[in-house]
């Protein structure tokens, strides 16, 4: 009998803390509904992986306090699979706990896995490696990159699935793909069935690896012919007029919503080189005040957007200068500014929201305390010729690029030895992207791709060594050239139209580790480092 009576208490307060648990997440006549009432997105973006993990906590605490109940955040595969089948979601990389937090703090989660992700991030997410991959090509209906896509939608699966609404945790919403429709009109050389039949394997493994929240597509309205998919809901990505958003929302979702603006912009990315954007704050809360009135769901890009720690930083292309490589700095202009503090957008923003939600909005958390830096006297430093050249290079015919030398980020040093003395224009076409040109050692010049800088005159006296130190800027994360990202030197290196070839030697330089430094002093060939450590 008492046996029994435990079996019954313990059946009884298992079936208690599942319904505690339990919860609903769908999309059901026209709206969001979560456990069985219709709710309203109201998101931000953050990257886990532009924010140090120590400050998770707190960034999402400042955006529950600017009114959200959502946060949105890209996967970039290439952080979690830099090699082949080595897999790393440790650290700042570990996106469960990020998830997890999000959960404690009451935000929901929204999910976009890619694989391609753009953001302004290497490569778009995909790691570099696969375009050693033979017979691979990107974003298409092709069985070598599909087999990769699934291996990262299955393993982010493992790392995430549990986390899923439907399975108690916050993840309430996954993204197809990215902005797909956009790639399909820049890519008229494949045909519309193939691109959709690219898409629609995309949602297919994601639905095989397990992932059970409603899905979703985002992209520009005019966008959705080729981004669309049949059972997916479409969201808008910077659309501001709403009569133009339903009544194309409507044509693609058997005409209901819910509508959604998956991406509006509270801020905007930055090149090197050019201006930096600027959205006005009260521009950002006229808009959020009109999609609340309408019953818009929205997530705003950015709401924080951190940093691109180490080679992250994305690029652009654009045919004025071949390539525009993002800052560091992935500030946005967000409402909580790349520090984590609060700014004039994040209270216009918090203000309107308040008028219109339910739920009281908690204070806003103190911003985290600033470091003291004492003064820095540089004395030491290294010779980067010097440490390269003490290396063992691979050497060829003709110059090799980052990828056929195994090596994704950083630099190359790739040196040629001339017995005789040379002379002329060096032009370098294919330089991806910017280069440093030396003459044993002394400074030449530089090319720069940016710039469309590809030749400059040299002067290679008798017995003497050409180095090239070039450095990958970043791979182009978005548009069709995406799919021409290969680093390096590209093309023939010429001198007077004449292509230099023989004994070419190339030196990986992936900055992995910190070189061996050295006294300045024993440094005389190096007048301005010394000026510059002098002060």
């Amino acid at each position: 009998m008492k046996k029994a009576f435990l079996l019954l208490f313990f059946i009884i307060v298992s079936l208690s803390l599942s319904a505690k648990h339990k919860q609903t997440f769908m999309i059901k006549d026209g709206q969001f509904i979560h456990n069985g009432k219709p709710t309203r997105i109201i998101s931000g973006e953050m990257h886990y992986l532009r924010i140090p993990h120590q400050y998770w906590k707190h960034r999402l605490q400042m955006l529950k306090a600017m009114g959200a109940n959502t946060v949105a955040t890209y996967v970039f595969w290439n952080a979690h699979e830099a090699e082949p089948g080595k897999w790393d979601f440790s650290g700042d990389k570990n996106l469960a706990e990020f998830i997890r937090i999000a959960g404690e703090e009451g935000l929901h989660v929204i999910l976009r896995p890619g694989p391609y992700a753009c953001a302004e991030w290497e490569f778009g997410g995909y790691p570099w490696w696969l375009q050693n991959v033979d017979g691979l090509e990107l974003r298409r209906d092709n069985p070598p990159f599909l087999k990769y896509t699934q291996l990262y939608i299955n393993r982010l699966f493992q790392e995430v699935g549990h986390l899923q609404v439907t399975e108690g945790g916050p993840v309430i919403m996954v993204q197809v793909e990215n902005e797909f429709g956009s790639y399909v009109s820049q890519r008229k050389d494949i045909s519309l069935e193939d691109h959709r039949r690219y898409n629609a394997k995309i949602k297919d493994q994601l639905l095989a690896a397990g992932f059970d929240v409603p899905l979703f597509t985002s992209d520009g309205t005019w966008l959705f012919e080729g981004g669309s998919l049949e059972g997916v809901l479409t969201t808008a990505n910077g659309e501001g007029n709403i009569e133009n958003l339903k009544k194309t929302v409507n044509r693609y979702h058997d005409g209901k919503g819910p509508y959604m603006v998956a991406e509006f912009y509270s801020g905007w990315l930055a090149h090197w080189n050019e201006p930096h954007p600027e959205v006005d704050a009260s521009d950002v809360a006229r808009k959020t005040e009109e999609y609340l009135q309408n019953d818009v769901s929205f997530n705003y890009y950015m709401v924080h957007g951190g940093t691109n720690f180490g080679f992250t930083s994305g690029a652009n292309y654009d045919k004025e200068r071949d390539i525009q490589p993002d800052l560091t700095s992935y500030d946005y202009d967000a409402p909580i500014s790349e520090a984590g503090w609060r700014t004039p957008k994040f209270d216009s923003i918090r203000n309107v929201i308040e008028k219109y939600v339910s739920y009281t909005l908690p204070d806003i958390p103190d911003a985290l305390p600033i470091i003291e830096i004492p003064e820095i006297q540089l004395t030491r430093v290294a010779d980067v010729l010097s440490w390269a050249e003490k290396m063992t290079p691979v050497k060829n015919e003709r110059p090799l690029t980052f990828e056929e030398l195994n090596q994704g980020y950083g630099y190359v040093l790739y040196t040629r030895h001339f017995n005789q003395p040379i002379g002329g224009q060096l032009e370098i076409s294919g330089l991806r992207d910017y280069a440093v040109v030396y003459v044993d050692g002394e400074k030449v010049g530089e090319l720069n791709r940016n710039t469309k800088q590809y030749a400059l005159p040299v002067d290679i006296p008798f017995n003497a060594t050409l180095q090239i130190l070039v450095e990958n800027m970043g791979r182009i994360n978005y548009g069709a050239e995406i799919v021409h990202n290969k680093k390096g030197i590209i093309s023939p290196v010429k001198i007077n139209d004449i292509e230099i070839t023989g004994d070419w030697k190339m030196y990986s330089l992936p900055m992995q580790e910190c070189p061996k430094l050295t006294s300045s002093e024993n440094l005389p060939n190096h007048p301005d480092i010394n000026s510059e450590l002098a002060g």
